[in-house]
Protein backbone atom coordinates (compact mmCIF):
# COMPACT_ATOMS: atom_id res chain seq x y z
CA UNK A 1 0.00 0.00 0.00
CA UNK A 2 1.00 3.54 -0.91
CA UNK A 3 1.99 6.15 2.03
CA UNK A 4 -1.12 7.48 3.22
CA UNK A 5 -1.20 11.31 2.51
CA UNK A 6 -1.43 13.33 5.58
CA UNK A 7 -4.78 14.46 6.60
CA UNK A 8 -5.16 16.85 10.02
CA UNK A 9 -7.57 15.69 12.98
CA UNK A 10 -11.03 16.35 12.15
CA UNK A 11 -12.14 17.87 16.07
CA UNK A 12 -16.04 17.42 15.09
CA UNK A 13 -15.70 14.01 14.11
CA UNK A 14 -13.71 12.80 17.45
CA UNK A 15 -15.51 14.69 19.51
CA UNK A 16 -18.53 13.33 18.27
CA UNK A 17 -17.43 9.56 18.38
CA UNK A 18 -15.69 10.26 21.76
CA UNK A 19 -19.69 11.61 22.43
CA UNK A 20 -21.30 8.78 21.46
CA UNK A 21 -18.96 5.69 22.34
CA UNK A 22 -19.17 7.70 25.96
CA UNK A 23 -23.29 6.62 25.85
CA UNK A 24 -23.95 2.90 26.28
CA UNK A 25 -26.14 2.01 23.54
CA UNK A 26 -26.46 -2.26 23.61
CA UNK A 27 -29.42 -3.06 21.32
CA UNK A 28 -32.75 -2.18 23.45
CA UNK A 29 -31.29 0.82 25.25
CA UNK A 30 -30.17 2.83 21.86
CA UNK A 31 -32.41 5.79 22.94
CA UNK A 32 -29.90 8.01 24.57
CA UNK A 33 -27.26 7.91 21.98
CA UNK A 34 -29.77 8.50 19.46
CA UNK A 35 -30.79 11.42 21.07
CA UNK A 36 -27.04 12.53 21.16
CA UNK A 37 -26.94 12.11 17.65
CA UNK A 38 -30.16 14.01 16.40
CA UNK A 39 -28.79 16.74 18.46
CA UNK A 40 -25.40 16.55 17.06
CA UNK A 41 -27.84 17.19 13.63
CA UNK A 42 -29.94 19.39 14.86
CA UNK A 43 -26.99 21.75 16.16
CA UNK A 44 -25.98 22.07 12.71
CA UNK A 45 -28.47 22.68 10.74
CA UNK A 46 -29.84 19.36 10.09
CA UNK A 47 -34.09 18.40 10.05
CA UNK A 48 -33.29 15.18 12.16
CA UNK A 49 -35.80 13.07 14.20
CA UNK A 50 -36.34 9.73 15.60
CA UNK A 51 -38.70 7.55 13.81
CA UNK A 52 -41.91 4.89 15.82
CA UNK A 53 -38.86 2.39 16.08
CA UNK A 54 -36.17 4.49 17.54
CA UNK A 55 -34.11 4.86 14.08
CA UNK A 56 -32.27 8.56 13.67
CA UNK A 57 -33.64 10.05 10.64
CA UNK A 58 -31.99 12.84 8.58
CA UNK A 59 -33.45 13.23 5.45
CA UNK A 60 -32.13 15.41 2.35
CA UNK A 61 -30.37 14.83 -1.10
CA UNK A 62 -31.39 10.93 -1.79
CA UNK A 63 -29.04 10.40 -4.51
CA UNK A 64 -27.09 9.11 -1.57
CA UNK A 65 -27.98 7.45 1.47
CA UNK A 66 -25.66 7.49 4.18
CA UNK A 67 -26.57 5.01 7.14
CA UNK A 68 -25.30 3.08 9.99
CA UNK A 69 -26.34 1.58 13.34
CA UNK A 70 -26.80 3.18 16.49
CA UNK A 71 -26.14 -0.04 18.82
CA UNK A 72 -23.62 -2.35 20.16
CA UNK A 73 -23.30 -5.70 21.64
CA UNK A 74 -23.10 -6.11 25.36
CA UNK A 75 -19.63 -5.33 27.28
CA UNK A 76 -18.41 -2.20 29.02
CA UNK A 77 -14.86 -0.88 28.02
CA UNK A 78 -13.94 1.97 30.09
CA UNK A 79 -13.91 4.87 27.55
CA UNK A 80 -9.97 6.35 27.07
CA UNK A 81 -8.04 8.37 24.78
CA UNK A 82 -4.53 6.70 24.43
CA UNK A 83 -1.50 7.31 22.72
CA UNK A 84 -0.92 5.38 19.79
CA UNK A 85 1.15 2.80 20.24
CA UNK A 86 -0.79 1.05 22.91
CA UNK A 87 -3.03 -0.74 20.47
CA UNK A 88 -1.67 -3.57 18.16
CA UNK A 89 -0.90 -2.03 14.74
CA UNK A 90 -0.04 1.14 15.54
CA UNK A 91 2.71 3.56 16.37
CA UNK A 92 3.10 7.22 17.85
CA UNK A 93 2.87 8.27 13.97
CA UNK A 94 -0.63 7.21 14.11
CA UNK A 95 -1.55 9.00 17.05
CA UNK A 96 -4.47 8.59 19.77
CA UNK A 97 -6.07 4.98 19.68
CA UNK A 98 -9.95 5.41 21.08
CA UNK A 99 -10.64 2.70 23.53
CA UNK A 100 -14.68 2.17 24.13
CA UNK A 101 -17.45 -0.51 23.20
CA UNK A 102 -18.88 0.36 20.11
CA UNK A 103 -15.65 2.55 18.64
CA UNK A 104 -15.48 0.12 15.79
CA UNK A 105 -18.55 -1.79 15.24
CA UNK A 106 -20.26 0.53 14.59
CA UNK A 107 -20.05 4.01 16.21
CA UNK A 108 -16.39 4.62 14.33
CA UNK A 109 -18.23 4.47 10.89
CA UNK A 110 -21.60 6.16 12.15
CA UNK A 111 -19.89 9.29 13.31
CA UNK A 112 -17.64 9.23 9.97
CA UNK A 113 -20.93 8.92 8.46
CA UNK A 114 -23.03 12.04 10.34
CA UNK A 115 -20.18 14.29 9.98
CA UNK A 116 -19.86 13.50 5.99
CA UNK A 117 -23.95 13.89 6.00
CA UNK A 118 -23.62 17.04 7.61
CA UNK A 119 -21.33 18.59 5.15
CA UNK A 120 -22.57 17.45 2.15
CA UNK A 121 -26.09 17.58 2.47
CA UNK A 122 -26.81 13.81 1.72
CA UNK A 123 -29.71 11.82 3.38
CA UNK A 124 -28.33 9.98 6.63
CA UNK A 125 -30.55 7.62 9.20
CA UNK A 126 -28.91 5.91 12.15
CA UNK A 127 -30.59 2.54 12.58
CA UNK A 128 -31.09 0.19 15.59
CA UNK A 129 -31.06 -3.43 16.34
CA UNK A 130 -28.73 -4.54 14.17
CA UNK A 131 -26.96 -7.05 16.50
CA UNK A 132 -29.67 -8.83 17.03
CA UNK A 133 -32.76 -8.57 14.42
CA UNK A 134 -31.92 -5.55 12.00
CA UNK A 135 -35.29 -4.03 12.89
CA UNK A 136 -34.17 -0.26 12.57
CA UNK A 137 -33.24 -1.48 9.21
CA UNK A 138 -36.29 -3.71 8.69
CA UNK A 139 -38.90 -0.37 9.60
CA UNK A 140 -36.68 1.42 7.12
CA UNK A 141 -36.87 -0.39 3.52
CA UNK A 142 -40.85 -0.48 4.72
CA UNK A 143 -41.11 2.91 5.64
CA UNK A 144 -39.46 4.91 2.84
CA UNK A 145 -38.68 4.39 -1.28
CA UNK A 146 -35.07 3.44 -2.39
CA UNK A 147 -32.71 6.04 -2.34
CA UNK A 148 -30.60 6.03 -5.39
CA UNK A 149 -27.38 4.65 -4.13
CA UNK A 150 -26.59 4.24 -0.07
CA UNK A 151 -23.81 3.64 1.50
CA UNK A 152 -24.08 1.37 4.86
CA UNK A 153 -21.62 1.76 8.29
CA UNK A 154 -19.65 -0.78 9.19
CA UNK A 155 -15.63 -1.16 9.97
CA UNK A 156 -14.16 -2.03 6.44
CA UNK A 157 -10.69 -0.50 7.28
CA UNK A 158 -10.08 3.47 5.59
CA UNK A 159 -9.06 1.32 2.26
CA UNK A 160 -11.45 -1.57 1.80
CA UNK A 161 -14.92 -1.15 0.18
CA UNK A 162 -17.01 -3.96 1.34
CA UNK A 163 -19.07 -5.63 -1.62
CA UNK A 164 -20.42 -9.10 -0.33
CA UNK A 165 -22.01 -10.61 2.69
CA UNK A 166 -23.31 -13.95 3.45
CA UNK A 167 -26.81 -14.13 4.27
CA UNK A 168 -28.37 -16.18 7.51
CA UNK A 169 -30.48 -18.15 8.55
CA UNK A 170 -31.32 -19.53 11.81
CA UNK A 171 -33.65 -22.04 13.62
CA UNK A 172 -34.36 -24.37 16.84
CA UNK A 173 -34.33 -28.14 16.27
CA UNK A 174 -36.84 -30.09 18.79
CA UNK A 175 -37.00 -33.82 19.42
CA UNK A 176 -38.67 -35.80 22.03
CA UNK A 177 -38.35 -39.44 22.67
CA UNK A 178 -40.10 -41.62 25.20
CA UNK A 179 -37.95 -42.00 28.48
CA UNK A 180 -35.64 -45.18 29.37
CA UNK A 181 -33.29 -46.84 30.82
CA UNK A 182 -29.84 -45.53 29.97
CA UNK A 183 -28.38 -49.35 29.05
CA UNK A 184 -31.39 -49.35 26.19
CA UNK A 185 -29.46 -49.62 22.68
CA UNK A 186 -32.81 -47.16 20.89
CA UNK A 187 -31.95 -43.67 20.87
CA UNK A 188 -33.04 -41.05 22.87
CA UNK A 189 -34.28 -37.42 21.91
CA UNK A 190 -30.60 -36.06 22.74
CA UNK A 191 -29.04 -38.56 19.88
CA UNK A 192 -31.81 -37.89 17.62
CA UNK A 193 -30.73 -34.47 17.63
CA UNK A 194 -27.06 -35.18 17.00
CA UNK A 195 -27.37 -37.48 14.99
CA UNK A 196 -29.76 -34.94 12.50
CA UNK A 197 -27.12 -32.13 13.27
CA UNK A 198 -24.07 -34.27 12.20
CA UNK A 199 -25.88 -35.20 8.65
CA UNK A 200 -26.69 -31.53 7.62
CA UNK A 201 -22.95 -30.88 8.72
CA UNK A 202 -21.66 -33.61 6.83
CA UNK A 203 -24.06 -32.25 3.54
CA UNK A 204 -22.07 -28.76 3.77
CA UNK A 205 -18.96 -29.96 3.97
CA UNK A 206 -17.24 -28.35 1.05
CA UNK A 207 -15.48 -30.11 -2.16
CA UNK A 208 -12.47 -28.02 -2.03
CA UNK A 209 -10.77 -27.99 1.00
CA UNK A 210 -9.24 -24.87 -0.17
CA UNK A 211 -12.10 -22.74 -0.98
CA UNK A 212 -12.47 -19.44 0.94
CA UNK A 213 -14.93 -19.24 3.86
CA UNK A 214 -16.85 -16.80 2.28
CA UNK A 215 -17.82 -19.13 -0.48
CA UNK A 216 -19.03 -22.02 1.90
CA UNK A 217 -22.22 -22.61 4.10
CA UNK A 218 -20.90 -22.37 7.91
CA UNK A 219 -23.18 -24.11 10.16
CA UNK A 220 -22.83 -23.88 14.05
CA UNK A 221 -25.18 -24.80 16.88
CA UNK A 222 -25.25 -21.69 19.08
CA UNK A 223 -27.11 -23.81 22.03
CA UNK A 224 -28.13 -27.12 23.19
CA UNK A 225 -30.66 -28.23 25.74
CA UNK A 226 -31.20 -31.73 26.91
CA UNK A 227 -32.44 -34.25 29.54
CA UNK A 228 -35.88 -35.83 31.41
CA UNK A 229 -39.14 -33.82 30.74
CA UNK A 230 -40.48 -32.45 33.83
CA UNK A 231 -43.08 -35.36 34.80
CA UNK A 232 -39.82 -38.08 33.74
CA UNK A 233 -41.82 -39.78 31.09
CA UNK A 234 -39.94 -38.52 28.50
CA UNK A 235 -36.54 -37.05 27.13
CA UNK A 236 -36.57 -33.77 25.80
CA UNK A 237 -33.97 -32.03 23.11
CA UNK A 238 -33.80 -28.53 22.22
CA UNK A 239 -31.41 -27.17 19.38
CA UNK A 240 -30.44 -23.47 18.45
CA UNK A 241 -28.85 -23.74 15.10
CA UNK A 242 -27.45 -21.37 12.72
CA UNK A 243 -26.07 -21.50 8.99
CA UNK A 244 -23.78 -18.47 7.00
CA UNK A 245 -24.84 -18.57 3.63
CA UNK A 246 -22.81 -17.55 0.77
CA UNK A 247 -24.09 -15.73 -2.18
CA UNK A 248 -23.46 -18.55 -4.84
CA UNK A 249 -26.49 -20.62 -2.55
CA UNK A 250 -29.83 -19.44 -1.62
CA UNK A 251 -31.44 -19.39 2.11
CA UNK A 252 -33.91 -21.21 1.25
CA UNK A 253 -31.81 -24.27 -0.68
CA UNK A 254 -29.86 -24.50 2.85
CA UNK A 255 -33.17 -24.61 4.51
CA UNK A 256 -34.05 -27.43 2.38
CA UNK A 257 -30.67 -29.66 2.83
CA UNK A 258 -31.40 -29.13 6.42
CA UNK A 259 -35.20 -29.69 6.53
CA UNK A 260 -33.98 -32.78 4.10
CA UNK A 261 -31.78 -34.56 6.57
CA UNK A 262 -34.53 -34.86 9.32
CA UNK A 263 -36.71 -37.72 10.59
CA UNK A 264 -40.28 -36.12 11.11
CA UNK A 265 -40.66 -39.02 13.56
CA UNK A 266 -38.47 -37.73 15.83
CA UNK A 267 -37.66 -34.07 15.34
CA UNK A 268 -38.88 -30.93 13.53
CA UNK A 269 -36.99 -27.87 13.02
CA UNK A 270 -39.07 -24.08 13.76
CA UNK A 271 -37.08 -21.62 11.10
CA UNK A 272 -36.67 -17.81 12.74
CA UNK A 273 -34.60 -15.03 10.96
CA UNK A 274 -33.68 -15.67 7.19
CA UNK A 275 -31.61 -12.58 5.61
CA UNK A 276 -30.64 -13.00 1.72
CA UNK A 277 -26.90 -13.02 0.92
CA UNK A 278 -25.22 -9.99 -1.28
CA UNK A 279 -22.51 -9.33 -3.37
CA UNK A 280 -22.61 -6.22 -5.14
CA UNK A 281 -20.59 -5.38 -8.28
CA UNK A 282 -17.32 -3.10 -8.22
CA UNK A 283 -18.30 -1.57 -11.20
CA UNK A 284 -21.12 0.86 -9.85
CA UNK A 285 -20.27 4.50 -9.32
CA UNK A 286 -21.08 3.96 -6.09
CA UNK A 287 -18.19 1.78 -5.80
CA UNK A 288 -16.10 4.06 -8.27
CA UNK A 289 -16.55 7.31 -6.39
CA UNK A 290 -15.34 5.25 -3.35
CA UNK A 291 -11.68 4.10 -5.03
CA UNK A 292 -10.65 7.51 -6.32
CA UNK A 293 -11.50 8.70 -3.00
CA UNK A 294 -9.33 6.53 -1.56
CA UNK A 295 -6.68 7.28 -3.63
CA UNK A 296 -7.05 10.93 -2.88
CA UNK A 297 -5.94 9.52 0.39
CA UNK A 298 -2.97 8.03 -0.69
CA UNK A 299 -4.14 4.57 -0.41
CA UNK A 300 -4.66 1.62 -2.19
CA UNK A 301 -8.56 0.59 -2.57
CA UNK A 302 -9.12 -2.74 -1.03
CA UNK A 303 -12.56 -4.82 -2.57
CA UNK A 304 -13.90 -7.06 0.70
CA UNK A 305 -16.05 -9.85 1.07
CA UNK A 306 -17.60 -10.48 4.90
CA UNK A 307 -17.90 -13.85 6.36
CA UNK A 308 -20.89 -12.55 8.41
CA UNK A 309 -23.98 -11.18 7.55
CA UNK A 310 -24.84 -6.83 8.16
CA UNK A 311 -28.12 -4.50 7.57
CA UNK A 312 -26.67 -4.18 4.15
CA UNK A 313 -28.37 -7.69 2.99
CA UNK A 314 -31.68 -6.24 4.40
CA UNK A 315 -31.55 -3.22 1.88
CA UNK A 316 -30.00 -5.06 -1.07
CA UNK A 317 -33.25 -7.53 -0.65
CA UNK A 318 -35.36 -4.99 -0.78
CA UNK A 319 -33.96 -1.86 -2.66
CA UNK A 320 -32.54 -2.34 -6.06
CA UNK A 321 -29.61 0.40 -6.01
CA UNK A 322 -26.25 0.69 -5.93
CA UNK A 323 -24.31 -0.06 -2.58
CA UNK A 324 -21.55 -0.63 -0.56
CA UNK A 325 -20.45 -0.75 2.95
CA UNK A 326 -17.90 1.34 4.25
CA UNK A 327 -16.39 2.31 7.69
CA UNK A 328 -13.25 3.10 9.72
CA UNK A 329 -11.38 0.33 12.04
CA UNK A 330 -10.56 -3.25 12.10
CA UNK A 331 -13.24 -5.48 11.95
CA UNK A 332 -11.64 -8.59 14.07
CA UNK A 333 -11.97 -6.15 16.83
CA UNK A 334 -15.80 -6.16 16.28
CA UNK A 335 -17.32 -6.92 19.80
CA UNK A 336 -13.69 -7.41 21.42
CA UNK A 337 -13.00 -7.07 24.63
CA UNK A 338 -10.21 -4.32 23.41
CA UNK A 339 -12.16 -2.67 20.86
CA UNK A 340 -10.44 0.21 19.79
CA UNK A 341 -10.25 2.69 17.04
CA UNK A 342 -7.26 4.90 15.95
CA UNK A 343 -8.61 8.75 15.61
CA UNK A 344 -6.75 9.28 12.27
CA UNK A 345 -8.61 6.20 10.67
CA UNK A 346 -11.42 8.54 11.94
CA UNK A 347 -10.19 11.56 9.97
CA UNK A 348 -9.14 9.43 6.98
CA UNK A 349 -12.53 8.00 7.00
CA UNK A 350 -14.42 11.13 6.92
CA UNK A 351 -12.52 12.55 4.14
CA UNK A 352 -12.87 9.54 1.76
CA UNK A 353 -17.18 9.35 2.95
CA UNK A 354 -17.29 13.00 1.90
CA UNK A 355 -15.37 12.78 -1.06
CA UNK A 356 -17.27 10.02 -2.54
CA UNK A 357 -20.47 11.50 -1.73
CA UNK A 358 -19.77 14.99 -3.25
CA UNK A 359 -19.21 12.81 -6.23
CA UNK A 360 -22.00 11.00 -5.95
CA UNK A 361 -24.53 13.96 -5.63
Amino acid sequence: MSDASVVEADTEARDLLERLVSIPSPTGEEAACAAALVEFLEERGRDAYLDEVGNVRAPADDALLLTSHVDTVPGEIPVRVERGGSAAGTDDEEGPVLWGRGSVDAKGPLAAMAVAAVRTGASFVGVVGEEVNSRGARHLVEDREAPDALVNGEPSGTDGITLGYRGILSGTYLATSESGHTSRPENNAIQDAMDWWNRVVEEFEPDDEWAPVFEQVTAKPTRFAGGPSEDGLSVEATMDVGFRVPPSMTVEGVREVADGELDPEVGTVNWRDSVRPTMQSPRTDVARAFRVAIREQGLDPRLVRKTGTADMNIYAGEWDCPMVTYGPGDSDLDHAPDERLPLRDLDRAVAVLTGATRRLL
